[in-house]
This record gives C-alpha cells, sequence and structure tokens, in this order.
C-alpha cells in the first residue's frame, strides 16, 4: 500500500499532512494507545484538531482515501467560511 498511500501523500501534500507513526517504537506506544492502533496497516484521519475522522484497518482502496479526504477538506473548507 505504501507506493499509493505516498503518491496520494503527493497529491494532497498542502492540504493534508501525513504522518507515518513506526509502530515498533517505543516512543510512539502512547499515540497507538490513544488512536487504539490494532495492527498493520491501520490508517487514521484526523482533522486539524486531532479529532479522528475516519479510521481504516487493512488494505484500502485509493477511491475510499479520495473520498474521505474530499470529505474531509470540504468539511474544513465550510467550517473556515
Amino acid at each position: 500500500m505504501a507506493p499509493m498511500v505516498h503518491g496520494l501523500e503527493a497529491e494532497y501534500h498542502q492540504e493534508i499532512n501525513f504522518v507515518y507513526l513506526d509502530i515498533d517504537d517505543s516512543r510512539n506506544d502512547r499515540f497507538k494507545q490513544q488512536l487504539g492502533f490494532r495492527y498493520q496497516p491501520h490508517f487514521f484521519l484526523l482533522d486539524g484538531d486531532g479529532e479522528v475522522l475516519n479510521v481504516w484497518v487493512g488494505r484500502v482502496s485509493e477511491e475510499d482515501f479520495r473520498a474521505a479526504f474530499e470529505s474531509a477538506l470540504t468539511l474544513q473548507e465550510n467550517q473556515n467560511n
């Protein structure tokens, strides 16, 4: 999934901040616990306040990511207007 996710990151880099956590790094245990991390791949879409908007566990299609990203961006735009 990495090539697809990195491609989306390149496309949305000015609108969405992509953050990758190393699940084997104990310094990330607090974040994993807060988010309810279960296993890889596990993706979270958060808003600017850190609220979870979407969660995916397992393989995700590019279309599912795009739909969630566009929905989140529209919501943000509506809140800013």
